[in-house]
């Protein structure tokens, strides 16, 4: 039987009276690939906020590979094996691509230990096998501020897998790309669900259609409905607060 990788229960968390999250049940297995997705204010970033351990929750709990994460700081957490990839690429723009793999693959974390110390034969074969799984091996060497949009998403993606976490948290990782960029992220993130669990927060429809496996949709802080792409598309709750018109008439 599959293990359970993350596991929510009851969980509900409060600003102020309202609730960003309503008593959200969810679970995804060690291995699986899930995408969620939901309309504006359904609690998305909040959801995500609530796995890393910024924010706590008012009742409930998170379980994280059978470990409840309550009043464990963001640190602690991301140190148990989640990372977090945010919506804006976060890399150093002076920096090479080779060099921001090589900083995420040191533990320390100190940019000057990092571009003065060598890494070790297995860290230097680490960065050379991400810059070809992220395709940036012809710009392993160019100041990243020179890459696109689209390959600082990449380089962000390797650098997170760089830090070997067991779950990967990504966050509307195609916002602002192009159709052709769009798809090789999408591309990238299937050829690392083969050995990672990966959970997705994204808007782009197209794109959910390339890579889900399974769909959660979110609305209101609540699961509204979860199962494949079809099964999603065809849910009259979906229709009606998300996705506005049925499939069918989407392609008339």
């Amino acid at each position: 039987m599959t293990e359970k990788i993350l596991e929510i229960e009851n969980l509900t968390v409060s600003f102020d009276g309202f609730k960003a999250l309503n008593q959200l049940n969810f679970s995804m297995d060690e291995g699986e690939l899930r995408v969620v997705i939901g309309p504006n204010g359904a609690g998305k970033t909040t959801f995500l906020d609530i796995i890393t351990g910024k924010v706590q929750p008012t009742e409930g709990r998170v379980m994280f590979k059978g470990r409840n994460l309550r009043a464990l700081s963001e640190h602690q957490i991301a140190r148990l094996g989640i990372g977090r990839k945010f919506q804006t690429p976060r890399v150093y723009l002076n920096l090479t691509p080779r060099e921001n793999l090589e900083l995420s693959c040191n533990p320390n974390k100190n940019v000057f230990a990092t571009l003065f110390k060598k890494l070790s034969a297995p860290q230097r074969h680490q960065v050379s096998a991400l810059l070809e799984t992220i395709g940036l091996p012809n710009k392993a060497n160019i100041p990243a501020g020179l890459l696109s949009h689209g390959e600082k998403q990449r380089l962000e993606i390797g650098m997170l897998v760089a830090q070997s976490p067991d779950l990967l948290l990504v966050d509307e990782p195609v916002a602002g790309l192009t159709d052709e960029e769009t798809y090789n992220i999408g591309e990238l993130l299937l050829a690392l669900a083969e050995s990672h669990s990966i959970l997705v927060i994204e808007h782009d429809m197209e794109f959910v259609r390339q890579i889900a496996r399974k769909v959660t949709v979110l609305h209101e802080g609540s699961v509204l409905c979860e199962g494949n792409i079809e099964e999603v598309q065809n849910d009259p709750r979906t229709i009606e607060v998300y996705l506005g018109t049925a499939p069918e008439e989407d392609d008339a």
